[in-house]
């Protein structure tokens, strides 16, 4: 496909461009199912297309949400299903009804003819729309978002009317509900649960499952020597020297300040189960007593009643 034209200088429109993380995440997020779900193989390419929603408020232009776009590969080329980009904007509309249209998006690392007549299309909804272009491929040397905002005007290129991208200027805008949200995409874990305490529980859960695996092994040992000693099997010396070594490397753990320690922690542990017994049992002898003394100030009220 070959290179669509583009300008260097800026967008002489003067528009305000805030782009919100959700619509950033949205995208990186259908990208991934795409990945995930082998769809790009199916379709040739990584590409995933989208239209972003927002709106326009004076010279701002505030992109706040987005949602994906069906395409297939046709005889000329790219093709959008009409209807279902229909379908879901009435859907999006019944929920969000301040926000329209404004652009849509794609993944790529370079303009072709093929975004300029994806362009030409989304025209059709909205009659000066923003495009926005997400380098999927990671670039450690980059400190930017890998994030290009094009605005088409029509220039005479060799006398000729014809449509350009040209660079457009943004800024990214959050809400506080959207800061948190943030936070919490970022602290979860690859395998889907968010840290904090389920991170402690999946930590411990490791070293349970570690420490159940050395008891295995150790009962194994033991058992082997036990053979050995009783005759079963042939005495190894070998064997036995690995093993006298390894038991050597072990620190020694019968030490007076090993016990204090051990003792320390252990009473520190029941303490606090104690004290949460304790807690448990108050509440419910304070909760029984107010449920007594409301049962009876009403049983004497109606004793007093004439």
């Amino acid at each position: 496909m070959p290179p669509a034209k583009v300008e260097a200088r800026q967008s002489a429109s003067g528009l305000d461009f805030k782009l919100h993380p959700l619509v950033v995440i949205n995208i990186s997020d259908h990208l991934l199912r795409i990945k995930a779900n082998g769809l790009d193989r199916a379709q040739g390419s990584e590409r995933v297309l989208g239209c972003l929603l927002g709106q326009q408020n004076g010279r701002v232009v505030d992109i706040s949400n987005s949602f994906e776009i069906r395409y297939s590969m046709g005889s000329n080329g790219i093709e959008i299903d009409e209807a279902f980009l229909v379908k879901k904007q009435e859907q999006y509309k019944q929920t969000f009804a301040s926000l329209d249209i404004v652009g849509w998006y794609a993944t790529g690392k370079m303009l072709t003819n093929a975004e300029m007549a994806i362009h030409r299309k989304m025209s059709e909804h909205n009659e000066s729309p923003v495009f926005l272009q997400l380098d999927p491929v990671f670039n450690p040397a980059q400190k930017d978002l890998p994030i290009s905002l094009y605005e088409s005007e029509l220039h005479s290129m060799e006398n000729v009317p014809s449509f350009v991208f040209v660079q457009a200027n943004f800024s990214i805008e959050t809400s506080e509900a959207e800061r948190i949200g943030v936070n919490q995409v970022a602290k979860v874990l690859p395998s889907g649960k968010a840290s904090g305490i389920e991170q402690l529980s999946a930590h411990m859960t490791s070293v349970h499952a570690a420490l159940k695996m050395l008891q295995g092994r150790i009962q194994l040992v033991t058992a082997h020597l036990d053979r050995m000693a009783r005759g079963t099997i042939p005495f190894d010396h070998a064997l036995v020297r690995q093993i006298s070594s390894t038991l050597q490397r072990f620190p020694a753990v019968e030490t007076s300040q090993f016990q204090d320690d051990y003792l320390k922690d252990h009473n520190d542990a029941l303490l606090t189960i104690l004290l949460s017994s304790w807690i448990n049992c108050t509440s419910a002898a304070n909760e029984m007593v107010e449920k007594f003394n409301m049962a009876y100030d009403r049983s004497s009220r109606r004793k007093q009643m004439p």
